[in-house]
């Protein structure tokens, strides 16, 4: 087995497909066969010759990675030899203020109805 140095800078974020594609430096639909799905379950059991996504609880749900099974992947099976995982949070998006927004109308509304 070789000696691989692993680096993970993570604050427990979960990471979807586009951006395991970035950290394994492959294809979309090479990471689509790397994966440990199934279409008759749901979150199938772990496999550690695979690339093992986060509990679902919808089939529609996106495909969520944990950045140290990323890591673990990438140096066990495809070899790696240094991996460096970083996951950053994103700046502020439009959507995200909207929502945001949405939230605290929501919760104003909320407590006016509690009142009553």
């Amino acid at each position: 087995m070789d000696n691989t140095d692993s680096n993970i800078s993570s604050s427990e974020e979960l990471v979807g497909i586009d951006e395991v594609q970035k950290f394994l430096n492959r294809s979309r639909a090479s990471v689509y066969r790397y994966t440990n799905t199934d279409t008759r379950n749901l979150n199938p059991s772990f496999n550690p010759r695979k690339l093992n996504p986060e509990y679902r609880t919808d089939q529609k749900e996106q495909l969520r990675f944990h950045p140290n099974e990323i890591a673990r992947f990438a140096k066990d099976i495809l070899r790696i030899k240094e991996v460096t995982v970083e996951v950053f949070n994103s700046p502020s998006s439009a959507t995200q203020n909207i929502l945001s927004q949405i939230l605290d109308e929501l919760k104003s509304i909320r407590s006016l109805l509690e009142k009553n």
